[in-house]
């Protein structure tokens, strides 16, 4: 019989090579669902009615055709956007403007799961900082003063960061879990949205349709490409930036020792002086914060209006982003570029091969599960439990 049994310190050969087998795993698996999603159903059913062959016998006779559409979907996804001689240059660019959002909610994020602060809301927040970026910029419209947008930047980073002082506050003041408060807090924040492109922010001149005036096409709201043909915008840069920013607070400054302290031993951390409440209070609102950031420069770049649709899942997806990068800087910035890729690849793998959406979501929840499932081996091992014989 097999038994988990614990670790006396972490693997850091595990640490280290989580990450990468849940990748390689998770290539094999989404290979088998997406060359499943290739079997011709049509063609299935029109055997089995003529009774010509049975399930097994078509499954089986299409298995290199299966094969074939499985190791084509993975090299659309993680090959082409990168190396492919027509799409690759715009592409390239592509996987920087959809890992800035990651990156940056990510980074946030981090701060707090080492502390042990369980911030799942950051979706909300990327919705709220949209919001009251672009509400900002709106109030000005058609002004197309050079400080308009800026202060949309401090907007947004100031409406995330209050939404997420409200699960912070409840912490602190009646004890309420953070994660369901965060998380029940992304529905308010998604009816707010609706509400917005319906009626406050609504474009006046939009014809009835739902939606704000286009903060892209306006030279005081909009937020430009910096290298013209990529798409790469101030989201990108401020996403480095805070990656730079993360790593020296983490490992030159007294507020990053107390962030790990509080994480690897509570009770020592309230010894040392750590205050738990002011912990809540500074990673809940740098996490907020940045994730207003990311929505602001989504909203006035490459979505470029309040609409209903506009949240992606951006928020939950970084979280993903911030395990796997496992809530390193530096890692989070190679695992936001991946899994920029899987948006990207996604994205060329459902137009070239008639992908479902759905199954490109699948794709990365598997990501997620595998890592999930491979963290477990950091601090536990299998061992062999010999069985009793009885006298």
């Amino acid at each position: 019989m097999l038994r988990l049994e614990k670790r006396p310190a972490p693997s850091q050969a595990w640490g280290i090579g989580a990450p990468i087998l849940a990748v390689v795993l998770t290539m094999i698996a989404g290979g088998l669902m997406f060359a499943i999603l290739s079997l011709p159903d049509a063609g299935l059913a029109a055997a089995r009615e003529a009774g010509e062959i049975g399930f097994g016998e078509y499954v089986f006779g299409h298995i290199p055709v299966m094969i074939a559409r499985g190791a084509e979907a993975i090299r659309t996804i993680f090959w082409d956007p990168l190396f492919h001689e027509r799409f690759g240059p715009f592409l390239r660019g592509q996987l920087l403007v959809k890992a800035g959002p990651l990156i940056l909610i990510a980074i946030g994020l981090s701060l707090g799961f080492r502390a042990g602060i369980w911030n799942i809301g950051a979706e909300g927040q990327y919705i709220i900082g949209a919001i009251c970026g672009a509400g900002f910029g709106l109030a000005f419209y058609p002004s197309e003063s050079i400080l308009i947008f800026p202060g949309m930047i401090v907007a947004g980073a100031i409406g995330g960061w209050l939404w997420s002082m409200i699960p912070a506050i409840l912490k602190i003041g009646f004890r309420t879990n953070e994660i369901l408060v965060s998380l029940l807090l992304v529905y308010v924040a998604e009816s707010i949205l609706a509400l917005a492109a319906t009626g406050f922010l609504k474009n006046p001149e939009g014809r009835g349709f739902p939606g704000s005036r286009n903060l892209a096409r306006h030279p005081g709201t909009d937020n430009p490409e910096l290298i013209a043909g990529t798409g790469i915008h101030m989201g990108v840069v401020a996403a480095l930036i805070a990656v730079i920013a993360a790593y020296v607070v983490l490992n030159r400054h007294m507020f990053g020792y107390q962030v790990k302290l509080t994480g690897q031993a509570p009770r020592a951390a309230r010894f040392h002086g750590v205050d738990p409440n002011k912990l809540v209070i500074a990673c809940m609102g740098i996490s907020g914060a940045l994730a207003g950031l990311a929505g602001l420069f989504e909203v006035s770049g490459p979505a470029g209006q309040i609409s209903i649709d506009f949240n992606v899942g951006y928020g939950f997806t970084a979280i993903i982003v911030a395990f796997l990068g496992r809530l390193h800087p530096v890692g989070i910035l190679l695992a936001g570029l991946l899994m920029a890729l899987t948006y990207v690849g996604g994205e060329l793998a459902q137009t070239r091969m008639s992908l479902p959406a759905s199954a490109i979501q699948a794709f990365q929840g598997m990501l997620l599960f595998f890592l999930l499932a491979l963290d477990l081996f950091t601090n536990y091992r299998i061992r062999g439990r010999r069985r009793e014989v009885a006298a």
